[in-house]
């Protein structure tokens, strides 16, 4: 990125600080590496399991910014490891790993993020027209560019769960993780209801028993999408108004009398979701929060 400070730590020392544990509990753990010139954060916790701690469990794919495994939180913030430099990160600090906190333990900076796969079943998938006469002849469906491109920025999401761990909804409130979908899904939910050919009615079902209307749109979700996607601007404000207008625009609902058409009310909509049932439960492996790494100053003597 443009405005970050690179700083060239090769030649000397770095300590990662990281979070060792399981469902149980655990406690942060600090390795001293030599420092690499061009490395960044994985490449490190590699080093680690190499050397010091061949047990460190890690998830990882690609190392390349496009499989989302590799998700944490570094110094506090939300990242994916192998897109964080370690010249970008303050020269001569210690280096703060943990697995992401809304999501539970399962060993060491492994988290469990199944909760936003039981999410993801209950989005009521894409549903197109039927195909004009014309389009019959050509053999496909027809479209404007423009109308592509509002949903295409949607798609490039990698589905590494960082703006559902920094959803402070999510985050702060483990009771609204069953009526919650969370701004990936959000996104998702708008890349269908933004497609011009998608005729599935998901406001009622978004706003009723997905939780739109918990989001204050803080905007962190975007701030840590490593895909730069507005997900507040582009996703979210945009489902909220199509919420508001299905609801209490007056000129709509003459539309849908006139056209005798009407909403499909929650229910009709998740009846055509991948997976029925009710709302996805967090799976009960959690531990109770991940305690704050102690300074050599504030350790106990």
């Amino acid at each position: 990125m443009a405005d970050e400070t690179v700083h060239d730590n090769a030649g000397g020392e770095v300590t990662m600080r990281l979070w060792r544990g399981d469902p149980s509990g655990g406690e942060f753990a600090d390795y001293v590496m030599p420092s690499v010139e061009g490395e960044v954060v994985l490449d490190v916790i590699h080093r680690v399991q190499a050397t010091e701690a061949p047990d460190l469990a890690c998830r990882w794919n690609c190392k390349a910014g496009k499989c989302g495994s590799c998700s944490a939180e570094i110094n506090g913030r939300p990242s994916l490891m192998c897109m964080t430099r370690m010249d970008t990160l303050p020269p001569g600090e210690t280096v703060t790993v943990a697995p992401m906190r809304s999501f539970p333990i399962l060993r060491d900076l492994v988290t469990d993020v199944s909760y936003n796969y039981e999410v993801a079943k209950r989005i009521p998938p894409f549903s197109p027209r039927d195909k004009t006469a014309d389009e019959r002849e050509a053999g496909g469906y027809r479209m404007q560019q423009i109308d592509v491109e509002r949903s295409q920025e949607f798609r490039k999401c990698i589905e590494c769960f960082l703006c559902q761990d920094v959803c402070h909804v999510i985050r702060d409130h483990e009771e609204n993780k069953t009526a919650y979908a969370g701004p990936r899904f959000f996104a998702r939910s708008a890349e269908l209801e933004m497609h011009p050919l998608d005729t599935n009615d998901r406001r009622e079902l978004l706003q009723q028993e997905q939780g739109l209307g918990k989001c204050n749109i803080t905007k962190c979700c975007t701030e840590v999408c490593p895909e730069h996607i507005k997900i507040t601007d582009n996703a979210i404000i945009p489902l909220k108004e199509r919420v508001v207008d299905a609801s209490y625009d007056p000129v709509a609902w003459l539309g849908r009398k006139i056209r005798k058409r009407r909403k499909l009310t929650p229910a009709e909509a998740a009846a055509s979701s991948p997976a029925a049932g009710p709302p996805a439960v967090q799976p009960p492996l959690a531990v109770e929060g991940i305690p704050q790494p102690v300074s050599a100053d504030d350790a106990p003597r």
